[in-house]
């Protein structure tokens, strides 16, 4: 079958490879759409926890033997553990994830254990449906959020999102979905400042000017980390989702004096995932755009070297 494959430091390339054998407990899910993720170009630029070679993709939804047509949650745990039985299998310390790990979606077919699929609602678009494992990081993100703020204080909240790829952009829509007052996005990208807008976003530009409850930090540079603390209101809270660079970057006593936070936001729960399965109907999702896995070597390398447009590229095999 064909596969596009991270072969070396930047470097992905469509390849032949043998056909996915399922194991005890996995299945064949005929892969339709997977979302090409930034952490991906990141992480072919600069391996890391992927190594090549290594067919990635984590984002994806297709069908099953039968028909079915499913999106796989991607994340593996022991079950067993403390944080597993609590519901927190996402950040289990004996967690992987299918594309990083192991074979992803990057592929015409890919096995993955069958109690990582879930079934499709009717009638959602295959683009659409792999947009649900990064609108399910969204759903987590809020939900930090949320708890940092309680039920009352994130009604009405006044919101900052730091960049506007795909995971900013989806916790525009869910922070506005989720009751927040007023949602302003920054980012240097003319259109996908507009993408933001369209999603119901306010005030947007280069930076940002205000003050805010929450600030997401969907890129993850340390001058973008500084700016998600330097932006809160006192008692505010940032919620970090961007893993690009590893410096934080902030001013630790200034953090002290307003007592503001910073919270870390990893993927999500099962709960959540099942949740943004719902969401993703409701918002416009137009920045995404398909693609033939047929071009999936230029387009990801277009990405992964600083191409901005489209905000997300969907691969269909």
């Amino acid at each position: 079958m064909r596969a596009l494959v991270f072969t070396g430091p930047g470097s992905v390339e469509l390849c032949d490879v043998p056909e996915p054998d399922p194991g005890p407990g996995e299945i064949l899910v005929n892969v339709h759409a997977a979302g090409i993720c930034g952490s991906e170009l990141h992480g072919a630029r600069h391996p890391g926890f992927r190594k090549p070679p290594l067919i990635m993709g984590h984002e994806f939804a297709g069908t099953t033997a039968g028909g079915g047509a499913v999106v796989v949650n991607p994340i593996l745990s022991c079950g067993q553990c403390g944080l597993c039985q609590r519901g927190l299998r996402h950040i289990c310390r004996e967690r992987q994830i299918i594309g990083v790990h192991r074979a992803g979606g990057f592929a015409e077919r890919v096995a993955v254990p069958a109690a990582a699929v879930r079934p499709l609602p009717p009638g959602l678009p295959w683009e659409t449906a792999a947009l649900i494992e990064p609108a399910a990081n969204a759903v987590h993100a809020w939900n930090r959020a949320r708890g940092a703020l309680g039920a009352d204080g994130a009604r009405g909240a006044q919101v900052a999102v730091i960049g506007c790829g795909a995971i900013g952009l989806l916790c525009t829509a869910m922070a506005l979905s989720g009751g927040a007052g007023r949602v302003d996005v920054s980012d240097l990208s003319p259109a996908r400042l507009a993408a933001g807008q369209r999603l119901g976003a306010g005030a947007s530009g280069p930076s940002l000017a205000s003050e805010y409850d929450v600030v997401f930090d969907a890129v993850g540079s340390a001058a973008t980390r500084a700016a998600s603390v330097a932006h809160q209101r006192p008692g505010g809270v940032a919620i970090w989702l961007g893993l690009a660079d590893e410096e934080p970057g902030f001013d630790a006593n200034a953090l002290v004096r307003s007592e503001n936070r910073v919270l870390g936001s990893f993927a999500y729960t099962d709960g959540e995932f099942a949740a943004a399965m719902a969401l993703v109907r409701e918002w416009d999702l137009t920045w995404a755009v398909g693609y033939p896995l047929a071009s999936g070597a230029a387009v990801f390398t277009e990405l992964m070297n600083g191409r901005l447009d489209p905000v997300k590229a969907v691969l269909q095999p």
